[in-house]
């Protein structure tokens, strides 16, 4: 009987301990169910400014004097005088003597050609007046017509032919006499001088070299795709010539005047040419003091310049950076919803890109990397948490609430 009281009592126990779980768990409210929070991302935003912009193409080139001539003899001769600008690096004006072969030979032949012309000019006068005495006493004789060779007329010609080879003679003979005093053909730049006093020369000797320094020439390789930016194909625009001379930048404008009118086979590069008035200011420095002068621009040839060439003008546009573009368009914040916006591009510059259509003034692009994008979504910018933060206190309201509060305490 003991034993099976042993046994009954845990039983009891069990079975009453379950009976009050069950009755507490059927008398349990259900919990509250959460509503699940709907993240909404942040994204960080820039204004687009729409404004007219002017689109630029950029190259690079030698800059080159337009004329360059070497200065050849056209008689021979002994070199005996040699001017002192006439040196490598002097600059000359037109018209100015550089050399001198010795003249006398060619003074002796204008002579000996002035004075074949008046023998012959005396030979034809009395050819001319013998025959109007020929002419004369026939008349006398006969009514008969002459004949020429009775008015001496052959002879009259022939002496007429003496006459203009005699002239021309002496044309010859002064213009040897003239070629004999090398003259600079343009106000010019000398590079090269190959003769000095004492030098012999032949016809053809090289005499030097001389540069135009009136006007200066570059040559502008720009890309084919390039020449879509481009007015009129650059003809007439501005270039902005910019270089390092004596260890500082300067900077020149030039002028598109041509282009070479063909693509280059290996670069596949259109050469635009471009054109510097004075780029010695040989011109400009006559009207200058020599202070003045000592600190203007000069553009020496052979300087590597970098040229900024003047494109097309958008009346409305945006840079906006490239990897901001997806298939051509960009996403937008309107309304703190996201979207898409196409756009055209009209060129890629550099890390952006400048863009048309698509875009007003006051749009908000949004500029965070985002790994998913879905039209419409729900965002909440930059500017709408700035908004949402509360205004830091003046720090006199601060100091006059510090001050109330210590006047009055507890």
């Amino acid at each position: 009987m003991k034993n099976s009281k042993q046994i009954l009592y845990p039983i009891l126990v069990l079975l009453l301990a379950a009976g009050v779980v069950a009755g507490l768990l059927a008398t349990k409210s259900p919990p509250d169910k959460k509503k699940p929070e709907t993240k909404i991302p942040y994204v960080s935003t820039e204004i687009i400014q729409l404004e007219p912009m002017t689109l630029s193409v950029n190259s690079q080139g030698v800059v080159n004097a337009k004329f360059s001539t070497n200065l050849l003899a056209q008689v021979a001769g002994e070199i005996i005088q040699v001017s002192e600008s006439f040196v490598r690096g002097g600059v000359v004006r037109k018209g100015e003597l550089l050399a001198q072969i010795d003249p006398l030979n060619y003074e002796v032949q204008l002579e000996q050609a002035n004075a074949t012309l008046a023998s012959a000019r005396a030979q034809f006068i009395l050819e001319r007046a013998q025959g109007q005495v020929a002419e004369a006493e026939w008349g006398q004789i006969t009514t008969a017509k002459p004949s020429e060779l009775g008015l001496r007329k052959p002879q009259q010609e022939q002496a007429l032919a003496a006459v203009k080879a005699a002239e021309a003679s002496v044309k010859q003979a002064n213009k040897d006499l003239q070629r004999t005093r090398i003259i600079a053909p343009f106000n010019a730049l000398v590079t090269q001088r190959q003769v000095s006093p004492g030098t012999f020369v032949n016809m053809g000797t090289a005499i030097g070299e001389v540069m135009d320094v009136a006007v200066a020439e570059v040559r502008l390789p720009v890309p084919a795709s390039e020449m879509a930016f481009l007015h009129r194909h650059g003809i007439g625009a501005t270039a902005a010539l910019r270089a390092s001379v004596a260890g500082k930048p300067q900077q020149w404008q030039a002028k598109i005047v041509r282009d070479e009118g063909l693509v280059d086979e290996r670069s596949r590069m259109v050469f635009l040419v471009a054109e510097v008035h004075d780029p010695y200011l040989f011109f400009e420095q006559q009207d200058l003091p020599a202070s003045k002068s000592q600190d203007s621009k000069r553009l020496p040839f052979g300087t590597y310049v970098n040229a900024e060439i003047e494109g097309i003008s958008l009346p409305a546009a945006a840079s906006v950076p490239r990897h901001l573009l997806k298939e051509g368009k960009v996403a937008l914040a309107v309304d703190q919803k996201l979207h898409f916006s196409e756009v055209e591009v009209i060129r890629h510059q550099g890390k952006n890109s400048i863009v048309v259509g698509g875009l007003t003034n006051g749009d908000q692009l949004i500029t965070s990397t985002m790994s998913y994008l879905v039209e419409g979504m729900a965002l909440k910018t930059d500017t709408q948490v700035n908004n949402a933060k509360p205004a830091k206190p003046d720090s006199a309201d601060v100091s006059l609430a510090k001050s109330v509060d210590e006047g009055n305490p507890g």
